[in-house]
């Protein structure tokens, strides 16, 4: 599919909004506005379906546990289903309660300028992302945007700065426990498994326990982040579960330790009748890990659209309230209408630029195979459900990526053990660069001066092969440049969507007047 044809079909998408909230509103007073944030939406939610959902499916293509195409299908399919089933009638106004509505004085129309700046600030910066190959936060793109049309309407002091510096802190958190936790795994399956004189007599003990735990992990983690919303009705439904807003932490663990109870008893008999028929070598015993890997990617996919579509409906159903009602409120009512916007843009914005993302987190910041994916989801799962019980802002796309550099860094560390060709050839190095300063050390009291010059060349010459060396040793398993790019991506991506949405709030308030 050439560019044009994306162009086109992302176009007609945001067209067939833009109609569709014009039906709405009529001819009412202000209806072009809810026309504008409409399609702000739908170009917001076509960028987080090219950008966000990648950290859902991209481990599993980049191990070859999914094609592309079967990661869309799936991913498409379950992010709208997460968003139309789980995502909820109700979301909050203002994202994270940076900005308080009534900093806004009454006024819904500056309030409708502001959120409309932030959607397309926010998209933008998105849309720049993605064709920079870095994924980042879609959640602090729209804080960042709410943040700059908030302060442009408002100015400096309606911000919460205690929100922000919380926020701001998740830029170390989310990755740092993100790669923690999958080097773990990782590190679990190497040592029990793959270094084990009998890895099939390994894989069957367990194989199974790691899948239960995933499972474990999955539906508490799907319990507290893609049922919080519909929580409500389902206690509604099944009385026996306590009368609680949202899933309790201990009734998400419950849940979990339940499924994976179940998981491991049902998957036993499977992965040792399996097993059996493997041969004693690394990639039969990656086999195993292929369909935990495709449900892991299901479960990440509903509970991101889920969770995470209020990203570019909230400010849309914000604008909806404030032009409906007149007024602007801390909470407001999501529209039918407005969810699909939400659910059915992101599916469309990951079939049309979805690949180029879920190619760079898969394959481009270090090798992946279906072990070291399955360390990185499970990594995904488990991180969000320590940060809720604590209380700590993360992010998931942090995490996603934390944990693939984590997987890439382990196996840097634990390879560096190993002699291989290049590093027997780094140890030659070294030691002639040891043998030249020695000799350099020999003629400082000398007087042939012509031969420390030679030396000091030399000396020169060797250390950049060392270095060069070195480097190329690296590379085999993290690529530095791509660290350096998406680290550089997430910390500028709040004050870019900030600026942004200052400048579009200063833009629609002059067209308006």
């Amino acid at each position: 599919m050439n560019n044009m044809i994306r162009l086109i079909l992302g176009a007609g998408f945001a067209a067939a909004v833009a109609f569709y909230a014009s039906s709405i509103m009529g001819h009412g007073a202000h209806a072009g506005f809810l026309v504008i944030a409409a399609v702000f939406g739908a170009y917001m939610a076509m960028n987080i379906g090219a950008n966000d959902v990648a950290n859902n499916v991209g481990p599993a293509v980049g191990s070859g546990a999914l094609t592309i195409g079967g990661a869309i299908v799936i991913a498409s399919i379950f992010e709208a289903a997460g968003a139309l089933i789980a995502g909820g009638d109700v979301v909050g106004t203002i994202k994270k309660g940076i900005i308080d509505p009534a900093a806004f004085g009454g006024d819904p129309m500056v309030f409708v300028y502001a959120m409309s700046a932030a959607l397309l600030a926010a998209a933008l910066w998105l849309n720049l992302a993605t064709w920079l190959k870095a994924p980042v936060s879609t959640t602090h793109s729209i804080v960042g945007g709410v943040l700059g049309g908030g302060i442009a309407a408002g100015g400096f002091a309606i911000v919460s700065w205690g929100t922000m510096g919380k926020i701001a802190a998740s830029w170390i958190i989310s990755p740092v426990l993100g790669g923690v936790i999958a080097a773990i795994f990782l590190y679990i399956i190497k040592s029990q498994i793959l270094y084990q004189k009998d890895m099939r007599t390994a894989a069957k003990k367990v194989v199974p326990v790691l899948v239960a735990i995933m499972a474990a992990a999955f539906l508490t983690y799907l319990t507290l982040k893609g049922l919080k919303k519909v929580w409500p009705v389902i206690v509604d439904t099944f009385s026996f579960l306590p009368h609680t807003k949202k899933p309790t932490f201990l009734v998400a663990l419950i849940f979990g330790l339940i499924g994976g109870i179940i998981t491991y008893v049902l998957v036993k008999p499977k992965i040792v009748s399996r097993v059996t028929g493997l041969g004693e070598n690394r990639a039969d015993i990656n086999i195993l890990f292929t369909i935990p890997l495709i449900f892991s990617a299901i479960l990440l996919s509903f509970a991101h659209g889920a969770n995470d579509v209020a990203n570019a409906v909230g400010p849309l159903a914000a604008v909806y309230d404030a032009l409906m009602h007149a007024t602007v409120a801390k909470k407001a009512a999501i529209p039918l209408w407005v969810m699909v916007v939400g659910g059915v843009g992101i599916s469309i914005g990951l079939a049309l630029y979805g690949p180029r993302l879920i190619k760079t987190v898969g394959s481009e910041i270090t090798e992946l195979d279906q072990m070291r994916a399955f360390s990185i989801m499970m990594a995904a799962a488990i991180t969000v459900v320590i940060a809720s019980q604590l209380g700590l802002p993360v992010s998931s796309t942090h995490i996603a990526v934390g944990a693939i550099f984590g997987v890439g860094f382990l196996r840097e560390w634990l390879d560096s053990k190993n002699m291989d060709e290049k590093q027997h050839k780094l140890q030659i190095e070294v030691k002639k660069l040891d043998a030249i300063k020695k000799e350099l050390e020999a003629l400082k009291t000398a007087e042939d001066y012509k031969k420390q010059v030679e030396l000091i060349d030399a000396q020169k010459r060797q250390k950049k092969k060392v270095k060069s060396l070195k480097r190329s040793l690296r590379e085999n398993y993290v690529k530095r440049g791509m660290v350096k790019k998406i680290i550089a991506a997430w910390v500028i991506t709040v004050p870019a969507a900030a600026f942004l949405s200052a400048i579009i709030f200063y833009v629609i308030k002059g067209f308006a007047a």
